[in-house]
């Protein structure tokens, strides 16, 4: 595979994280703005200092819930390898047991 081609999927990877990133801020933006505008007897200083704080805030939360959910995601990564490691490690078992058993039963009956 050519060097171009694997730096594809990386790419855009990171043009998808950037316009997602810009998506939330744009979204933190707006929500801001509409908290801040329902304060009416706030002037228009304080309405923009209202406004840029809950969108600080607003984006704070969304990265405090994506790192849990990324920790969460790792969390059940660990836990899924194990089990599958300890299933195939079983079914591994069982199939070694099950052929002596098999060879066994063979030689037997194939006995003079």
């Amino acid at each position: 595979m050519s060097e171009r081609s694997d730096e594809t999927p990386a790419g855009l990877a990171r043009i998808e994280g950037f316009l997602m990133s810009q998506a939330a801020l744009l979204e933190a933006r707006e929500k801001g703005q509409a908290f801040a505008g329902a304060l009416t007897w706030l002037g228009p200083g304080e309405q923009d200092e209202i406004s840029h704080r809950f969108a600080q805030h607003h984006l704070a939360l969304r990265k405090e819930m994506l790192a849990a959910t990324v920790a969460r995601a790792e969390e059940l990564k660990a836990e899924y390898s194990h089990r599958y490691d300890h299933l195939r490690w079983r079914i591994t078992c069982l199939a070694l047991i099950a052929l002596g058993l098999y060879t066994v039963a063979v030689a037997l009956l194939c006995r003079p």
